[in-house]
């Protein structure tokens, strides 16, 4: 975990230009943008490697220039739940802006990532001299709230069929889903495992989708959609559920 072993990559080229991606500084000057560069420092993570677990204390914050971070928590009976996955040219590990000292979730990379790391002296520094950034932090922060508040009514009011299919419209790109696991798309909608591939199957003879070996081929995404639509307004309902809910 980064948190402790801090391992860094300050070869790494270009780092100014990957400070301007980020969508929280976009706002300050060059002069400023140097500056940032001197504060911060570079590192790669491998695929699958955990930046930091829910619990852990929280010193700092990552900036994402490249590759993919999932967040999740755990909960009091050990299953895990996908919160978010970022895309580059955002931040995470946010809780010392919000007044709290540990983590509220695991960090892990999906492939390998390029971070930039700031201390929590330095981001106190930073948005004290420059209050845009903060505003442009809680912007972040307002959407990943919204995205929750969805992911959170899609878990009360849609059975496991319905979320998954959502699920695999949102990861669609050009008709293929790589590099996700049954397990990962049970952990993205609160499900077990065996009741995941159960509805993959599912899917599968319903001719929407193909199962192949490291890979999902989208054959029919309107039939995907069909089946949210078939079902949107109605609440309550506990078809196809899974049976730990």
């Amino acid at each position: 975990m980064l948190d402790r072993t801090h391992g860094v990559g300050e070869h790494l080229p270009h780092k100014l230009a990957y400070l301007r991606d980020i969508d929280i500084f976009q706002d300050l000057s060059p002069a400023d943008l140097q500056a940032l560069e001197r504060s911060t420092r570079m590192t790669t993570v491998s695929k699958g490697q955990v930046v930091y677990r829910q619990g852990d204390s929280a010193p700092g914050l990552y900036l994402l220039k490249t590759g993919r971070v999932r967040l999740a928590r755990y909960g009091h009976a050990g299953r895990k739940l996908e919160i978010a996955v970022l895309e580059p040219g955002t931040f995470f590990g946010d809780m010392p802006l919000l007044g709290q000292q540990v983590r509220h979730a695991d960090a892990e990379a999906l492939e390998e990532c390029t971070l930039c790391v700031m201390n929590h002296a330095d981001i106190e520094r930073l948005v004290l001299a420059h209050p845009h950034v903060a505003l442009r932090m809680l912007e972040v922060l307002g959407r990943r709230l919204i995205d929750t508040e969805a992911r959170l009514e899609e878990m009360t009011y849609r059975d496991v069929s319905e979320r998954l299919a959502s699920v695999l419209l949102r990861l669609d790109r050009d008709h293929i889903i790589e590099g996700v696991t049954h397990q990962d798309l049970a952990e993205m909608v609160g499900a077990y495992r065996e009741t995941t591939t159960a509805v993959l199957n599912k899917f599968q003879t319903a001719g929407c989708i193909e199962l192949a070996r490291r890979h999902i081929v989208i054959l029919d995404s309107d039939g995907l959609r069909e089946l949210l639509h078939r079902q949107r307004g109605r609440h309550g309902t506990n078809t196809g559920a899974d049976p730990a809910h």
